[in-house]
């Protein structure tokens, strides 16, 4: 049974989000849990090297990933990074911009959905944003796409590659789905059209042979341990889901009828929340910078080398629009919001790194990978990384012994360097310019 999630029923005002925050800066720690311990220090920084200068971004970025449907602590990270406040009016969905944040790109770094307790009021308090003209760019994360997946596989007709899309959202998304059915039908005739529990179990579950013919169908698109990791995660859902589900209130056939009211709001043309998928990219270029969720490989590397940001984004989009679902989730472009650099992804190698500092990206700031401590500077495959998933969600951060709800934001500024904010490290982490390009010179 999933652990109760705590819900904080008083929104807290400015003073108490400062309060938790800390009032010190410090340089970058060089500990484990800030920066690769063996990085060159910034004096000794190749001389051959000083010629690759990073680029910064134009405009200050304020980067927020993973927010996981914890709308108070992603309000609370706007209003600590300094792009918004509260002046009006208490509580969520109130917020205005300030000077700073009319400069500042906010950039939302992947996983809105999933594990709650408010991701209906996190998405709206990401559509406020728009609606303020705050520019703001949202990233694609393997916890949305997994809901989009799930979704336009229940309305196709199925086949191997899809049917296992919709369980494979697991017991993170079954909040989700109490929130849409005690919002949206729980007062209504919602079982007027309904079928049985029997039928709605087989519309939802893969069949009984989809676990003997995935693995030839899935041959030469994933590796052989991502084809292993796969079925065996799914052996595990399909055994779960049901009693996540019942264990939330939540029979089959209000899981199947908020399924499809779930299709109405997120990819009907007038469904309420219609322009999250819509309004996603896949990757983010400033400057020398890369933002998106997860990673890279050697395929994504190439197509930023040959063709740019832009391709990818509008690949993207093209690819959600195609009838086979498994090809998509399964490629290089779903590889970006999905990768940990484990065996069962796709690779990243030399050949892939070199193609991507020829495109001019030398520094990725990430999602993905929540971290107890704050930001982390990285190298992985060659690559310098922003670790910037700081556990916001207050169910993440109780499964995890944290306190309170999370706040914090990594600052990217030419002026100012890599700032990473975080309630759960003791002072704010600077790094300059000239420090970060002798991490990059190090990654060489």
């Amino acid at each position: 049974m999933q652990s109760p999630i705590p819900v904080i029923t008083e929104h807290p005002n400015h003073t108490d989000i400062i309060k938790r925050l800390p009032n010190a800066w410090t340089t970058w720690p060089r500990d484990n849990s800030s920066v690769n311990s063996h990085v060159l220090a910034a004096q000794d920084t190749p001389k051959r090297y000083q010629k690759n200068k990073l680029r910064w971004p134009k405009r200050s970025v304020v980067f927020i990933s993973d927010p996981h449907a914890d709308a108070l602590a992603f309000e609370a990270s706007l209003i600590a990074a300094g792009v918004a406040e509260r002046k009006k009016k208490a509580g969520l969905g109130h917020l205005t911009l300030t000077k700073k944040g009319k400069r500042s790109e906010i950039i939302v770094g992947g996983d809105c959905l999933d594990k709650g307790p408010s991701n209906l009021e996190l998405l709206r308090s990401v559509k406020q944003l728009y609606k303020l003209k705050a520019r703001v760019t949202l990233l694609a994360g393997n916890h949305d796409l997994r809901l989009l997946m799930g979704l336009l596989a229940l309305a196709r007709k199925k086949d191997v590659g899809n049917q296992h899309f919709f369980v494979r959202m697991g017991k993170k998304v079954v909040p989700l789905f109490r929130e849409v059915f005690d919002e949206y039908l729980a007062d209504t005739k919602w079982d007027k059209k309904i079928p049985d529990e029997d039928s709605c179990r087989e519309l939802l579950f893969p069949g009984d042979d989809w676990f003997k013919a995935f693995p030839f169908h899935a041959a030469g698109f994933l590796t052989a341990e991502g084809i292993d990791r796969e079925v065996r995660k799914m052996e595990s859902k399909n055994h779960s889901f049901e009693k996540h589900c019942l264990s939330a209130g939540l029979s089959l056939r209000q899981i199947y009828a908020t399924s499809l009211k779930c299709q109405q709001l997120f990819l009907h043309k007038k469904g309420e929340f219609n322009w999250f998928f819509r309004k996603m990219e896949l990757v983010a270029k400033r400057g020398s910078f890369l933002f998106l969720h997860a990673g890279l490989d050697d395929s994504m590397g190439l197509m930023l080398l040959k063709n740019g940001t832009k391709y990818a984004n509008k690949a993207f989009h093209q690819n959600l629009k195609r009838r086979d679902l498994f090809s998509f989730y399964y490629s290089s472009i779903a590889n970006t919001f999905r990768t940990k650099y484990r065996d069962a992804d796709l690779p990243l190698t030399h050949r892939g790194v070199h193609a991507i500092h020829k495109a001019g990206i030398h520094v990725v700031v990430q999602g993905h990978i929540n971290r107890q401590e704050g930001q982390r500077v990285t190298i992985k495959k060659g690559l310098v990384h922003v670790e910037a998933d700081i556990t916001l969600d207050c169910h993440s951060r109780s499964a995890e012994g944290l306190n309170g709800y999370g706040i914090g934001a990594t600052l990217i500024d030419k002026n100012v360097g890599i700032v990473g904010l975080s309630c759960d490290y003791p002072t704010a982490k600077v790094m300059t310019a000239t420090e970060l390009q002798g991490i990059y010179a190090e990654s060489l």
